[in-house]
C-alpha cells in the first residue's frame, strides 16, 4: 500500500526516475484511484510531461477512466483550461499522437490552442 501511494505521488510530482523504478518492478500504471484520479490522470493533470511520456512508452491505458468517468485526455484538457501548467498543450498532443480518442475531451474546451489540436485529431465535430 505504501509503495502504491509513493508511485501515485511520483506521477503527481513528476519524479520520473521513481516512476521508472516502480514500472520496472511491475507496478500497474492504470491504478491508484484512492484520490479520484489514477496515476496517469495525476501526471496529466499536474502537467508532468516527462512522466506522461514514460507512461505512454510503458503502455499505460490511454482510455482508463478516473472516478469521475474521464479519460486521461479529458483530464489533461480540463486541467489545461482550469489549472493550466506550461506543458499541458504538449501533453494533449502526446496523448493524441499515442492514440487517445479525441472525442473523449470537450471541444470547444475554452482554449484555442487545445481546440486546434483536438480538431486535427478529429475532435469537436
Amino acid at each position: 500500500m505504501v509503495f502504491a501511494e509513493a508511485f501515485s505521488c511520483a506521477c503527481f510530482n513528476g519524479f520520473t526516475p521513481v516512476v521508472d523504478y516502480f514500472l520496472s518492478k511491475g507496478m500497474n500504471p492504470n491504478s491508484g484511484i484512492n484520490t479520484g484520479l489514477k496515476r496517469f490522470h495525476w501526471a496529466a493533470n499536474r502537467g508532468q510531461n516527462e512522466v506522461v511520456e514514460v507512461l505512454i512508452r510503458n503502455h499505460a491505458s490511454l482510455e482508463t477512466h478516473d472516478a469521475y468517468g474521464g479519460t486521461v485526455l479529458g483530464c489533461a484538457v480540463w486541467s489545461a483550461v482550469h489549472e493550466p501548467k506550461p506543458k499541458h498543450v504538449q501533453i494533449v498532443e502526446a496523448l493524441l499522437e499515442a492514440g487517445a480518442k479525441a472525442s473523449a475531451a470537450e471541444c470547444p474546451s475554452g482554449d484555442v490552442r487545445i481546440d486546434a489540436i483536438l480538431k486535427r485529431y478529429g475532435g469537436g465535430r
